[in-house]
């Protein structure tokens, strides 16, 4: 059974001069453990998909289901457990709060949790181990190169041991070896029992991937599941 589901998934963006038709009857499977990579143009829609993954975009209609779960049919508060549950994110952007410690940042997705601070550190502590960087928990952000900011930033991500790990050109700002490695991290912790969904422009970064979906002329084909039709 596949743990990520999208069927006939639409969407449009109403502006003012004319609606944007991002998406139309987009169906597409993701199964547990799998590494998948996006690649397209910009504005062929793979931001927009990323974003209904994330439970952050509703769809105009379609179904969205995850681990059986269809989550636009859920209320606001549970759809917020959802993300909180299911979900890491990782960003281009890394968003490390500067003034916090490395220990810190991991612990943020945690805030919200009634679990003692001592617990919380622990689960930040074993984060930080999985992306090698146990040695490093009270460095602020400036004191890390740009790889292991990336690192603290995929940590905070998995703090949670979210089952699905979304990730937005996580290597764009990244050179060319640090990129890799970071690659190198998505396949272990897919080893590791993770399924991860990668937006990438990189053909190298891509080609690391179990499978490749691609976004060309208005069209996406995964190569093994059926096209997904877009029109943006």
């Amino acid at each position: 059974m596949p743990l990520v589901e999208l069927h006939n998934v639409s969407k449009t963006y109403n502006h003012a001069a004319a609606p944007v038709h991002a998406l139309a009857e987009a169906s597409l499977e993701i199964v547990e453990r799998e590494f998948v990579a996006l690649m397209g143009p910009s504005g062929s829609g793979k931001s927009t998909i990323l974003s209904i993954l994330g439970a952050m975009n509703p769809p105009t209609s379609g179904r969205v289901v995850v681990d059986g779960l269809d989550i636009y049919g859920l209320s606001i508060e549970r759809l917020a457990d959802f993300r909180r549950e299911y979900l890491g994110f990782v960003f281009q952007q890394l968003f490390l709060v500067p003034y916090l410690t490395t220990a810190e940042n991991v612990m943020l997705p945690l805030a919200a949790a009634r679990m003692p601070n001592r617990r919380q550190l622990e689960m930040a502590s074993d984060a930080l181990g999985r992306v090698g960087l146990a040695d490093k928990m009270t460095r602020l952000p400036r004191d890390l190169s740009g790889g292991e900011q990336q690192r603290v930033a995929i940590a905070r991500a998995i703090v949670n041991a979210p089952p699905l790990l979304l990730a937005d050109e996580p290597t764009g700002c990244l050179d060319s070896r640090t990129g890799r490695e970071v690659v190198d991290l998505f396949q272990r912790l897919r080893d590791d029992g993770l399924t991860v969904f990668l937006v990438t422009h990189d053909s190298a970064v891509a080609a690391r991937a179990d499978r490749i979906v691609h976004v060309e002329d208005g069209r996406v084909v995964d190569g093994v599941h059926d096209a997904i039709s877009l029109t943006a």
